[in-house]
Parts: C-alpha cells; sequence; structure tokens
C-alpha cells in the first residue's frame, strides 16, 4: 500500500510538472530571433517568450513610421513638412517633447527644424544644392525649435516653410516602443536593435548579460567594416551611437559628413568620430548622441556629465590614433 501511495505521489508531481509546461510564462518558453527592414536601417529583435510576435513588432515599428517618416508622404511629420491640416498623435508629440527639452538643454545644437539644411547639403530627402553662404544664412533663418508648438493636438510652426527632420530620435524611439510592448506582454529578457540603437534587458539564451559592441570609427559609406572599439555587458541598457564615418562625401577636397550643426548651417567639423550614449530612453540617448556630435568632445562631456540619467563614451582622432573619453559615471553596465 505505501508503494502504491508513493507511486501515486511521483505520478501526480510528474503531471502538475508537464501542466506547468503548458501555462503561459511556464518553461516552453524559447528565444525568438527577428530580422528586417524599417526606418531605412536593419532591424534585430530577440527576446524570450511562449511564442514568435513578429508580426505585432512590425505593426508596432509601422506605427512609428507613420507619425515620424520624412519619406512616407502619409505621415504626421511629412504632412505637417507639407503645410496640411493634421492632428498629432501620441507618437509624434512624445518626440517632439524629448527633442525640444535636448534643444535647450544643449542651446539649439540639436535642433529638430534642420531638415532644410540636411537637405540642401545631400543628406536628405531632395537633391544637393550648390551651397553658397547666401543659401546657407537664407537657410538658417527656418532652423528654430523655439518657434514650434503643440496646441490641441497641432504643430504650430513659426514659419510656414520650416520642415521638420526626426531622423536623429526616430530609431531610438522605434527601440522603445517595442520595448514597451515586449514588456507588456511579460516579455524580461530581450535585445532591441534598430539600426545600432539599442534597448536590453535581461538576459540572453545563455542566461549571460548581452554583448554589446561599440563600432570602430573607420571610414567606411559600405557599412561592410564592423570592426570593434570595445564590447559592453549589460543587463539594462538604453543606448544610441552617432558618428561621421558613414555617411559623408568630398566636396572639392572638403570632407562632408551627414551632421550638420544647427546652428552654423555647416556640417561638423572637428575631431570627435562617435558618440555612443546611455540615457532613460533610448529616443533621448538618440538626441543625445546626434548633440555629442555637433557639440564636439569637451562641450560634449561637459553636457552629458550635467546630466543626471546619461553617460556617453566618446571616440575622437588624435594624430594617427583614435582616443576614447568617457563621461564621469561611465561604468561597465
Amino acid at each position: 500500500m505505501r508503494t502504491n501511495i508513493k507511486t501515486a505521489v511521483a505520478l501526480a508531481f510528474v503531471i502538475l510538472a508537464g501542466l506547468l509546461l503548458l501555462l503561459p510564462g511556464g518553461e516552453n518558453k524559447q528565444y525568438f530571433r527577428n530580422e528586417g527592414f524599417v526606418f531605412g536601417t536593419v532591424y534585430t529583435i530577440q527576446y524570450e517568450a511562449d511564442k514568435d510576435y513578429h508580426d505585432s513588432l512590425r505593426a508596432v515599428m509601422r506605427e512609428v513610421d507613420e507619425a515620424l517618416s520624412m519619406f512616407n508622404p502619409q505621415s504626421v511629420l511629412s504632412r505637417i513638412n507639407n503645410n496640411e491640416e493634421v492632428v498629432t498623435n501620441a507618437d509624434f508629440e512624445a518626440v517632439f517633447r524629448v527633442s525640444e527639452e535636448v534643444s535647450r538643454l544643449s542651446d539649439g545644437a540639436f535642433d529638430i527644424t534642420v531638415a532644410p539644411l540636411v537637405n540642401a547639403w545631400g543628406f536628405g530627402f531632395e537633391n544637393r544644392q550648390q551651397m553658397t553662404k547666401q543659401v546657407i544664412d537664407s537657410l538658417l533663418e527656418l532652423v528654430d525649435y523655439a518657434s514650434l508648438r503643440v496646441m490641441d493636438h497641432r504643430l504650430i510652426k513659426g514659419d510656414p516653410r520650416q520642415r521638420l527632420d526626426a531622423g536623429a530620435v526616430a530609431k531610438g524611439f522605434g527601440c522603445d516602443k517595442v520595448a514597451e510592448w515586449l514588456k507588456s506582454k511579460g516579455v524580461e529578457n530581450m535585445l532591441v536593435d534598430i539600426g545600432g540603437e539599442v534597448v536590453a534587458s535581461g538576459l540572453n539564451s545563455r542566461g549571460e548579460k548581452w554583448a554589446i559592441g561599440i563600432t570602430k570609427p573607420i571610414d567606411d559609406v559600405t557599412g561592410n567594416k564592423q570592426e570593434l572599439q570595445d564590447v559592453i555587458r549589460t543587463s539594462s541598457v538604453a543606448m544610441a551611437t552617432s558618428g561621421n564615418y558613414r555617411n559623408f562625401y568630398y566636396d572639392n577636397g572638403v570632407r562632408r559628413s551627414h551632421t550638420i550643426d544647427p546652428r552654423t548651417g555647416y556640417p561638423v567639423h572637428h575631431s570627435l568620430l562617435s558618440a555612443t550614449v546611455t540615457a532613460s530612453s533610448c529616443m533621448r540617448a538618440d538626441a543625445l548622441a546626434t548633440c555629442c556630435m555637433v557639440l564636439g568632445t569637451d562641450s560634449a562631456l561637459a553636457l552629458i556629465n550635467s546630466l543626471d540619467d546619461a553617460e556617453c563614451y566618446l571616440i575622437e582622432a588624435k594624430s594617427d590614433t583614435m582616443q576614447v573619453r568617457v563621461s564621469d559615471r561611465w561604468t561597465e553596465k
């Protein structure tokens, strides 16, 4: 009789364990890897879940595109640029608020109204112009984030010719949105990478912290060179990188990078090659990384050190070598 009781108890445990495996959040979870193309770049999303959410994650990214894309003529941002009547949605307003804040923090080194200059220099959605001081001065009249305001879910411009460029913040915002959606489904372990902007939490499929590379800033318009400068290992980070080593051209022997200084109207030309920033959100890190590239090394460090929620890893050119400078609180995550 005693043997039969033991057998029955053991069988009950086996059955209970099997049922637990079938429950959401049980041991039937696995790591999924979703890849694709969005916002003009590639994305990779890794996460532990009990099902593949790729279709839903694509829908989340489409929502971001419909709010912020300069290349989608029906997006909120495109319709604003075309002076159409359009109601601003929550995604657009979230990006606008952070862009406005970073602009204030940097005294205009970041400015979402820089689009006319970006286009004129040939880095936007229009053909490059013949740039002269007169052209630049006329375009600078349109670059003024402080002249914008959102009222009753509508963007009011200071000048109808102003056009917005969310390219320095949209990828980071997309990472945040994807990560938030996964968390709403109970996902704890994930790595969201959209064009090098990253949100990571938890552990990878080997039970280890996520390893995230910081690319060495080697001139490479093809994007094929992927030598790493450093690797950080983290279980919680929102990180973005901006650099001038891929999107550039030479104009009569002068190197023109895609980072335009909204204060001067010219592409930046200094020793800072790339800026990696961590912050309280990937959207904020994205904007701050671009801001650092405009400011240059010393001013970038001063800005980031003044913020409670941000850190930076800067790579600058020194003679024929590269030097790493980090903010006061930069540590291995």
